[in-house]
């Protein structure tokens, strides 16, 4: 497992606030990790040198545990080995260690049974340190399923070494001490394997936070992206179709009847000024000042119900005839509600005005019953429409998702005896509003 320089800046934070002790030896093991990573063999290889000094060293010297100006039983209860023997048995003990990460049953084994030969032969040396040295990197780096095996060899070296050192001293006191001493190198590198696990669960765990939380945050960019477009839509492509059809009526009426064409330029003008005010509006909250303070938006109360009729009204006099009814309770629909049914009703007579054109006569009706409010408008344009397509593009598909928000649904096409119908079906009981 990688340990990026966050992790470490995190530990380095976490252990300043325990201590300046727990903090140096925190870093410094930071750094001896990240050593070890670069350089796996080195740690090893440093463990082998250090074992050798402090525990075979000695031995060499002085010619074994069992040598010296100790107890003369100490003296009589082991084997004097030669140096070459005592040498080559060292080696046998410590150079598995070499590989105690990476094959930590295959270094305890082979020093186990270097270990059983020694002691069948009545020798007694420092070295064999190494045996507890490499059950605890079993422990650590092995496999759980291997512990029982190894726990059961070491109790039987145990045994073995607590009976040959019998003339000295009390095998149960011998057993006592080994097998504490077993215990010990066991437990600690289990507790060193579960606080590593600990420590790479919370790593995942942060990483996986913090990946869904960009997921969020790029989802919510994504949403307020597809609800500006939505709104900028409906703003300018309404208030477009409009312009252009001014202008085309105004460009026909210019010879004929002047004043109808400076009527056309005015009302283009009036188009204009209200869908800047809209836009506006819109990307108000979106605008930052260069010092990074939020400039206050032009705020105004989002279109309503009640602003239907003022929406016929500029679009009668881009030569649409519309005919605008309503039925039911709409007092009692909400301000997002309201919008949706606003919107949905602007993209369809937007849709009309550029396809069917000027002269076509609309129907629209806005009729609350029972759970559910149904918008119809139809026209009495051709059927057929060149260039019109429904199912591709943002009109229906802001259509679509604004109805979605309240449980509704959108119908487009010919109607039956000619024209064009949009029909779309809210429910009154929604889960949640539009926004």
């Amino acid at each position: 497992m990688t340990t990026t320089s966050a992790d470490a800046a995190d530990a380095d934070a976490a252990a300043d606030g325990m201590g300046p002790l727990v903090a140096w030896l925190s870093r410094g093991g930071q750094r001896l990790r990240q050593a070890d990573r670069a350089h796996p063999w080195a740690l090893d290889t440093a463990v082998v040198l250090l074992v050798f000094l402090v525990f075979c060293l000695p031995d060499l010297l002085h010619g074994g545990a069992g040598d010296g100006d100790g107890p003369r039983r100490f003296r009589i209860a082991f084997t004097r080995l030669s140096p070459a023997a005592m040498l080559l048995l060292q080696a046998g003990l410590v150079l598995p260690l070499l590989w105690r990460r990476r094959t930590p049953m295959m270094a305890f084994g082979a020093i186990a049974t270097v270990f059983v030969l020694q002691w069948s032969l009545g020798a007694a040396l420092r070295a064999d340190v190494a045996l507890f040295i490499a059950l605890y990197s079993l422990a650590l780096h092995g496999r759980l399923r291997q512990l029982p095996w190894a726990c059961g060899i070491m109790a039987a070296g145990m045994v073995l070494v607590a009976l040959r050192a019998s003339p000295a001293v009390s095998v149960w006191d011998a057993l006592f001490f080994l097998l504490s001493t077993t215990t010990a190198a066991l437990a600690l590198g289990l507790m060193v394997r579960t606080r590593r696990a600990q420590l790479a669960g919370l790593r995942e765990r942060a990483a996986r936070l913090e990946i869904e939380r960009d997921q969020r945050t790029r989802l919510a960019t994504a949403t307020e992206r597809t609800r500006v477009a939505r709104e900028m839509h409906d703003i300018v492509g309404h208030n477009l179709a409009v312009m252009i059809t001014l202008a085309d009526a105004g460009a026909y009426a210019t010879d004929a009847a002047p004043e109808r064409g400076k009527e056309a330029l005015e009302l283009i003008g009036d188009t204009g000024r209200t869908a800047l005010g809209e836009l506006r509006r819109v990307l108000g909250v979106l605008r930052e000042a260069s010092d990074g303070a939020t400039v206050p938006p032009e705020l105004s109360p989002q279109p309503a119900l009640i602003d239907i009729e003022a929406l016929c009204e500029g679009v009668r006099t881009a030569g649409l005839d519309i005919v605008y009814r309503t039925a039911g309770d709409m007092d009692t629909l909400d301000h997002g509600m309201q919008l949706t049914v606003y919107r949905i009703v602007q993209e369809a007579l937007t849709n009309t005005l550029k396809h069917a054109g000027a002269g076509t006569r609309v129907t629209l009706t806005v009729v609350a019953e029972d759970n559910r409010l149904v918008i119809r408008v139809r026209d009495n344009g051709p059927a057929h429409r060149p260039g019109l397509s429904y199912e591709e593009g943002h009109g229906l598909v802001g259509m679509r998702e604004r109805a979605a928000l309240y449980g509704g649904n959108i119908s487009t096409g010919p109607a039956a005896g000619g024209g064009w119908t949009v029909e779309a079906t809210l429910d009154l009981t929604p889960q949640g509003g539009a926004q």
